[in-house]
């Protein structure tokens, strides 16, 4: 079984005169992530791999997980995942390694709402801050797809 996790950034500051890569959490947006991974931990959930957008407030984001998670291992950054189409960030996980069986990726909508969309039906607002885990039957990254995906659940901050 393959487990992906889909992490939208948290809250971003509202600065309109700054590049739209260099905008940075908020406050609140670092104390719901921290908040969020809480919740993680009480599900006893356990990462392979952890893939970010590298703009500021998706690096910001997981950097906080990885801290309150205790996650072990570095944060892969992917400049793909930023601005993605639905495509690219498919292809992105059908390339992870078999190896990985749980890969939580942080990023922007409206790519990750597309993609829970398309792999399980998932209609709900998926706000700053929110996560979502899909579970594939499948033992590689390349079989996964709607016809083997199920939503398992969906959290928010």
């Amino acid at each position: 079984m393959k487990t992906l996790y889909l992490l939208r950034h948290g809250e971003k500051e509202e600065n309109i005169s700054q590049d739209d890569y260099d905008i940075n959490l908020t406050q609140k947006g670092k104390d719901d992530i921290a908040k969020l991974a809480k919740k993680l931990l009480k599900r006893e959930i356990n990462l392979d791999l952890i893939v970010s957008s590298p703009a500021n407030r998706a690096r910001q984001t997981a950097e906080v997980l990885v801290k309150e998670l205790n996650y072990p291992r570095n944060i892969m950054y992917n400049e793909v995942i930023y601005q993605a189409f639905l495509n690219e960030l498919n292809e992105t996980i059908t390339y992870t390694f078999d190896t990985v069986n749980s890969l939580l990726i942080v990023g922007h909508n409206p790519s990750l709402a597309a993609l829970a969309y398309t792999f399980c039906g998932f209609r709900e607002p998926f706000d700053m801050g929110d996560i979502i885990r899909i579970d594939f039957n499948c033992n590689s990254w390349v079989e996964i797809g709607k016809h083997n995906a199920s939503f398992n659940f969906f959290e928010k901050p």
